[in-house]
């Protein structure tokens, strides 16, 4: 079973800001607005989820994630995120985050102390499936030459 553990690679999602010439700066408020608030991530999905890992965000097992609290507010990008699964290691950061008008996610994970525009790298995903209460970001992994999608589900906290 160890034999066979692949691990995937980041594509196109994690991004330089001076990268992506075509990527569009107008930004999206009214999806940005539906976002706002507490969130849960409730589930990571990708195939091969069995046999693949996932290091996502450049911080920790896909797997890491799920039951992670996400914070979005709309009137000025920034945000939280804090991984609490007891089986992995504990980590919480400020973010910034954005929806440009072309659908994709913008995140930045910041360091404390670091303002956002001092961050070089961040991530691109895909918003899906909006409703008033679960949204899924998809992301991109490179697995044997092949992109594959990783959904991260979102359910609005209480």
């Amino acid at each position: 079973m160890i034999a066979t553990m692949l691990f995937a690679c980041k594509s196109a999602s994690s991004t330089a800001s001076t990268e992506a010439p075509t990527l569009s700066t107008k930004l999206d408020k009214s999806t940005q607005v539906a976002l706002k608030g507490n969130w849960v991530l409730t589930n990571v999905s990708y195939p091969g989820s069995d046999y693949i890992k996932v290091n996502s965000f450049d911080l920790a097992d896909s797997k890491c994630f799920i039951g992670s609290t996400w914070n979005f507010i709309s009137n000025n990008n920034k945000g939280s995120m804090a991984l609490t699964s007891p089986s992995c290691t504990a980590f919480s950061s400020p973010i910034v985050w954005s929806i440009n008008n072309q659908g994709m996610f913008i995140l930045k994970v910041l360091d404390a102390g670091i303002k956002a525009k001092k961050v070089r790298d961040g991530y691109l995903l895909k918003v899906a499936g909006i409703t008033e209460n679960s949204f899924q970001l998809i992301d991109n992994i490179n697995v044997g030459g092949q992109t594959k999608d990783v959904t991260y589900q979102f359910q609005r906290a209480n």
